[in-house]
């Protein structure tokens, strides 16, 4: 892949974050031990994990006309990524209803809000740039979106990382628009059809994806750590770093900008895998989403202390 802009094309929200002991059991009412607004959305995560792992990104989406939305598109700036693709839509901003328990897993509740207007025009100018290297996509803005991006990247010899989630089902058509698929298990087990609670199974998984079209599959296993599989018959696994889960918002998002900065900068791909698994392993020690995101030299530092 050549050295270029990264293009996130996704979502941008604000997370409202309630922390508990436990979660709540239908028809419960709780105390949340603290509450926290941060900066969010899958797309905007991984731009900013992109951009943090020395990445040059920009982002093309949409934010809201409240207030939230200039608090967001600052946020984005402050990383240095470009968002003259980003628009100002009437309305609410996407929202993020995220509660964490003392475990460290997270629930989370969407509200679309702005991220659900981005229709393809939005994204079109994209595709008269001549120095984009890569996209990303994710599934919190329309799949008619997601499909047309996936196409145009195509024509124009752009590749493109998706993210499906939240998982819906792929066509075949547009799994082989997909150059890099990456998916954590339960997105795995969705959107093909096998069960993924192993590496074994997770092999079996991607294989069966691959055999539908998709270009490269990397599933991520969370504390089992990150498996690779290409249709040229590349196959890499890297485990996971053992550290002490304080958060898991934005990892996957981490691990993806990560992973998809260290490809664009020439790394093979299992230093890459190394790269995104040691920065997903950073983020889940810190609360928060865009906040608990590690910079290149944090990556850099974990590395070298945990070779």
């Amino acid at each position: 892949m050549k050295l270029g802009i990264i293009a996130v094309v996704g979502s941008i929200n604000i997370d409202i974050v309630n922390r508990v002991q436990e979660y709540p059991v239908p028809g419960q009412t709780i105390k949340s031990e603290g509450t926290e607004y941060n900066y969010g959305g899958k797309g905007a995560n991984q731009a900013v994990a992109a951009a943090r792992s020395g990445g040059r990104t920009m982002m093309a989406g949409a934010v809201g006309s409240d207030s939230f939305g200039g608090e967001l598109l600052e946020a984005l700036r402050r990383e240095g990524i470009d968002t003259k693709r980003v628009d100002r839509k009437s309305g609410n901003s996407g929202m993020a209803f995220i509660t964490v328990d003392a475990s460290g897993q997270n629930q989370i509740i969407l509200s679309e809000g702005a991220n659900g207007s981005v229709v393809p025009e939005d994204v079109k100018p994209l595709w008269a740039m001549p120095d984009v290297a890569a996209v990303l996509l994710q599934n919190e803005i329309p799949w008619e979106t997601n499909r047309s991006v996936l196409r145009q990247a195509r024509a124009a010899g752009i590749r493109v990382t998706f993210n499906p989630a939240p998982a819906l089902p792929i066509p075949d058509d547009v799994l082989a628009l997909i150059d890099t698929l990456i998916v954590n298990e339960s997105e795995a087990e969705f959107i093909s059809g096998r069960t993924v609670g192993s590496r074994a199974e997770a092999e079996t998984a991607a294989r069966a994806l691959l055999d539908r079209g998709a270009g490269e599959v990397i599933v991520t296993l969370g504390s089992q750590g990150a498996l690779y599989m290409a249709r040229s018959g590349d196959s890499f696994y890297t485990p996971a770093y053992p550290v002490k889960a304080v958060d898991t918002t934005a990892a996957g998002d981490t691990f993806i900008g990560a992973y998809t900065a260290q490809v664009c900068e020439g790394s093979p791909i299992p230093e890459a895998l190394r790269f995104a698994s040691a920065a997903a392993a950073l983020t889940v020690m810190r609360s928060g989403a865009q906040s608990s995101i590690p910079t290149r030299e944090e990556i850099a530092s974990f590395l070298q202390a945990n070779s």
